[in-house]
Formats: C-alpha cells, structure tokens, sequence
C-alpha cells in the first residue's frame, strides 16, 4: 500500500489526524446507531472501512468484538492507534483501500463503514470487496449521506468546491444516498434495510464550526492551505454565512439527512 499513500485523498483526508476526532464527535449519534444497526457481539471479527480515527472500530471492540479497522490515510490511521490505546480487546489498524481488501474470503463476521466507503473510487467494486470478506450470513452496517439536492450536506460540499481547484471524485458517494441505487448495488449481493436518520450538530456558535473544521475536516483544511492568504479570509467568511441560519437562542442546531443501511450477505 505504498503507493497509496502517494493518493491526494489519502494526504488530504490524513491532514487533520487526530483533529479529525472532532469531526467524530459531530457524528456520533449515527455512528452509534450504526454500529447498533450492526450489533457486534464477543469474539466476532469486525471490520471497519474508512475507519478515520477508529470511533466505529472503538465502540464495536467496546461491545466485545475483535476489530480491524482500515483506511487510505496514514494520517486517520496514526491518530486511531493513539485514541485506541487501552481498549481490549485492542482494535488493529491497517492502510487498505475499499476497492482491494486485504483479507481473505469469508475472514469476518460483520463489516461496517460510517461516512467512508462512500468515498471509493469503484463502487460497485468496493461491495463486492465487502462481500468477498464477509462469511455468508455475515452482516453490513452503513451510514451514508442522504441525496438531498437542497440539503446541508449536498450545500456544504458545493460551498467548498466552489473554493477548491482540486478535481471532483471519481464517484459521487451521493450515489450510495439513493435507495434505487443501493438496492440495485449493495442489493446485488446482500438483503438490506434502509432507514432515513436526521444526524443534528450542535454547536455554540458558526466561530466553533469553522475552527472544528478547518482544523478537522480534511476536504476544508486543504482547500483552506491551499488559498492564497487573501482569499483565505473571503473562504471563512462564506463557510460562516452558510452556518448562520442554523443559529437558535441557544446555539447552532444542524440537522443532516442520512441513511442508515442493515445488510446481511447473501
């Protein structure tokens, strides 16, 4: 996995390391679900794709489980093995892409990926990956973004292109928000369950949201390195405008639409 280190997705979402934690926390109330939706038990064998800071992989290796969790970025993989210290059991940390897995067939009982394996350059490729590792009746756990046109998260990564010259994804992880598209990819080859989830941010202020992202959020704190200093000011000012009708008397309430998908392998 060498050369993957060398994927400027790999650099950009390994930037933040162990601030990316912050991002988690934003999270954790999907994540959580999600690694219910799962439920793993004592002594299975889970794996956790797009495993960032390992939050998933901490929580399923908290209810007992032995869990591996991989990622394309040193970065995430760094700061998972260092936020992980003292569970047991432990869970282990490895580079690896979605789309190449590398684990024998039928190696785990349960595979779960919170806003990560919607990333994958290949799909479609990427199923089949999860699939090939799991042990048939061996169960999935997803959490994906919600394809809302109009919706935060949809708004959110526009707002940011529209500061970024990187290139757009080989593949929209809007594709995995689609129903239609789950049932026709992910379907192919387990039975699944779809259920929308409202994930809510709360925070004190747009000035805490900004700082938790610029600092956190690899696709924000890339785009931001890269501005020259005097559009730097221009690209948090934006980012705090679009936070601002989230405001309430007490703070800011953030509500983002997602889905949370049961599989079990056919």
């Amino acid at each position: 996995m060498m050369g993957e280190t060398l994927r400027p997705e790999a650099r950009m979402w390994g930037l933040p390391g162990r601030s990316y934690d912050g991002i988690s926390f934003g999270l954790s109330d999907t994540i959580s679900h999600t690694v219910q939706a799962l439920w793993p038990r004592p002594g299975e064998r889970i794996l956790d794709i797009g495993t960032g800071t390992g939050w998933a992989a901490r929580l399923a290796a908290w209810r007992g489980a032995s869990v591996t969790g991989v990622d394309i970025a040193p970065g995430m993989l760094e700061a998972a093995e260092a936020l992980s210290a003292g569970f047991v059991p432990r869970p282990v940390f490895q580079q690896a892409a979605a789309e190449e897995l590398p684990f024998r067939d039928k190696s785990f009982d349960g595979v779960i990926s919170t806003y990560g394996v919607i990333f994958s350059r290949e799909p479609s490729r990427a199923v089949a990956e999860m699939a090939r590792v799991l042990r048939p009746g061996g169960r999935l756990a997803l959490a994906t973004w919600a394809d809302e046109p109009d919706g935060y998260i949809a708004r959110f990564f526009t707002l940011v292109g529209e500061w970024s010259d990187g290139p757009p994804p080989p593949a929209s992880p809007f594709d995995w928000g689609h129903s239609s598209w789950l049932n026709a990819i992910v379907g192919e080859r387990f039975k699944i369950d779809i259920r929308e989830q409202v994930t809510t941010l709360y925070a004190p202020d747009v000035a805490t949201v900004w700082n938790e992202y610029v600092t956190g959020f690899g696709p924000v704190a890339a785009t931001y390195a890269a501005l020259p200093q005097d559009q730097r000011d221009g690209f948090r000012a934006a980012f705090e405008d679009f936070h601002r009708p989230f405001a309430s008397s007490l703070g800011l309430v953030v509500p983002r639409l997602a889905l949370v998908v049961r599989g079990v392998r056919l």
